[in-house]
């Protein structure tokens, strides 16, 4: 068997330490002699090295608080300086986010009013990183009394239990919808920044509730507008079948159940040349984003699975050069993303959402000392979440996109392009603010 036993040779070989002489008892001493034990103080079991609650690289976003809280929030590290910004530049879509919209959602009723506390100075961003805080207002802890001893199937209360040991009982805690605030404050900052930078929107819609679906073309992504999106209370731009949701929605909601559906996401305008090839391509960047939102269960890209119907020759999309002589496709299965990289045409993607895990109908369960029980849980819930999930999906893509951005500048365009093959990036407009860049 082989010893474990150190040498006693030198360390390094010297015997100096910031210039002064080791005393020959030292210098004497077999290393041998000297026991080193790797044994940690803190039991392994303990040993937990996982956070989750920041995203991004470049661009990074850190959220925080629980849905029954004194506030949420989040902490945006990275943000470019000289940037104009308000508090009324996250707001629109934290509107957009907040409960209490209609009867098709959450009656809780909060305000989600933002307040900047850090980063910004006389309405421009200074570079260091930017607080921003939401209270909550509206909080029932006593509504979970029951759910604090029983699981509601399909929620995060068990798995929590299961990884921590401990949880926030009032509400999801962390789990919650609610959570969301910070990444829909922050993602209105890297809205805000790709608008001004090239251009870039990012709109999303509702496309399915539970079995109404939105037949395929009736939106035209090239024309889609903001107001059509927002024109009715389930957010799809198609009048006749926002109604056919909206029913759908109403007859599970005096029920007490709920339902699922689909949101879909474009980008107009991306900048050619983000993500990178193998692990970090764009649409696995996209889909991870999407997926961390709550009651998230499927993510399709471009063609998505209808592509596996295809012949190659049917699902590829052939190059042609456009009259500013730009290379463009003609079609757009990949959905603007090839090998992993945008090619500059619109991009999107589809986001599917499960029913609403907490409902008002009684349920099978167990307790947290594993006796079964039956549940009937209280609280105020959306019967279908995705009308309210619109604004956190575009802001996901926002950040995903932002990250990217900052990535691609730093590593493609730090030295002078190959102008017959690259775009120049275009620097930000920030005229409007009297801002030299």
């Amino acid at each position: 068997m082989a010893s474990s036993t150190l040498t006693s040779k030198s360390f390094l070989g010297s015997s100096r330490i910031d210039g002064a002489s080791i005393s020959s008892d030292l210098r004497q001493l077999s290393i041998s002699s000297v026991q080193i034990s790797f044994r940690s103080r803190i039991p392994k079991k303990l040993q937990i090295n996982a956070a989750g609650s920041t995203f991004g690289t470049n661009f990074r976003v850190t959220t925080f608080g629980e849905s029954h809280g004194g506030g949420v929030g989040c902490i945006i590290d990275g943000c470019p300086p000289r940037i104009p910004l308000s508090e009324a530049d996250m707001q629109f879509d934290l509107d957009r986010r907040r409960p209490g919209q209609s009867r098709i959602t959450t009656p809780r009723k909060e305000t989600d009013t933002c307040k900047i506390s850090s980063g910004v100075s006389e309405g421009l961003t200074t570079g260091t990183p930017i607080h921003v805080f939401v209270p909550n207002t509206d909080q029932r802890g006593l509504d979970y009394s029951e759910m604090s001893v029983a699981y509601r199937p399909s929620h995060a209360d068990a798995t929590y239990d299961m990884k921590y040991g401990v949880r926030s009982v009032q509400g999801g805690g962390r789990s919650s919808a609610r959570e969301t605030i910070g990444r829909v404050a922050a993602g209105g900052v890297a809205k805000k920044i790709l608008k001004l930078y090239a251009g870039t929107e990012i709109l999303a819609y509702v496309s399915q509730v539970h079995k109404v679906v939105l037949p395929e073309g009736v939106v035209d992504h090239d024309s889609l507008t903001l107001d059509q999106m927002e024109s009715n209370i389930v957010r799809c731009p198609d009048p006749e079948y926002a109604e056919k949701m909206i029913a759908a929605i109403d007859a599970v909601r005096v029920k007490g159940d709920s339902v699922g559906g689909v949101v879909t996401c474009i980008v107009r305008n991306a900048p050619r040349g983000l993500g990178s090839p193998v692990f970090d391509k764009l649409e696995a960047e996209l889909a991870k984003a999407a997926m961390s939102l709550p009651a998230t269960k499927g993510f399709e890209f471009g063609s998505g699975f209808a592509g596996t119907l295809l012949t190659g020759s049917e699902h590829n999309d052939e190059f042609y050069t456009d009259k500013h002589g730009r290379i463009r496709t003609r079609t757009n299965r990949s959905g603007g993303i090839q090998g992993g990289i945008s090619n500059g045409e619109i991009i999107n993607m589809r986001i599917a959402f499960k029913p609403t895990s907490t409902i008002g109908k009684k349920q099978h369960t167990v307790t947290r000392d594993k006796k079964e029980t039956d549940l009937i849980a209280r609280g105020r819930h959306d019967p279908c979440v995705v009308p309210r999930a619109v604004p956190m999906v575009e802001a996901m893509v926002a950040l995903v996109l932002m990250d990217q951005l900052m990535a691609q500048y730093s590593q493609c365009y730090l030295l002078p392009i190959n102008s017959e093959l690259q775009e120049p990036l275009i620097m930000p407009r920030l005229e409007a603010a009297n801002a030299s860049v």
